[in-house]
Parts: structure tokens; C-alpha cells; sequence
């Protein structure tokens, strides 16, 4: 399944786990997020994620949500 990354904080919406916090489940893929669902740690709009290519983080870690 395809992760997907906030442009601005660089939160990964991983579908693997889905969003518990906001009462999204495991399994919901990135498409299927109500269109008021937002970046957990910004709040950044659905339409400013991005496809996550799976790239390291600075300090050369995967973020922790993944």
C-alpha cells in the first residue's frame, strides 16, 4: 500500500496503520480519507500530501509513524 507524506511537517500517512487518533483503521487507503481529514501533526489540507517515496529522514531514519 502507498504511503504518503505532508509537504509541510513531513508526517507519513502509512494505510498500514491509518490514523487511530482521528478514527481512521488500519487498511483505509490514502484516496479513501474523507476529504476533511488533515495532517494529525499540522492540520495541512489532504491536498497538500504527497506520494512518499520512501526516502530517509535527516538524521537517516524512517519517521517513527511508518
Amino acid at each position: 500500500m502507498e504511503k504518503w507524506r505532508c509537504s509541510v511537517c513531513g508526517y507519513i500517512y502509512n494505510p498500514d496503520i491509518g490514523d487511530p487518533d482521528s478514527g481512521i483503521g488500519p487498511g483505509v487507503l490514502f484516496d479513501e480519507l474523507p476529504e476533511s481529514w488533515g495532517c494529525p501533526d499540522c492540520g495541512t489540507e489532504k491536498d497538500l500530501f504527497e506520494v512518499y517515496a520512501g526516502e530517509e529522514t535527516e538524521e537517516g531514519f524512517p519517521p517513527e509513524n511508518l
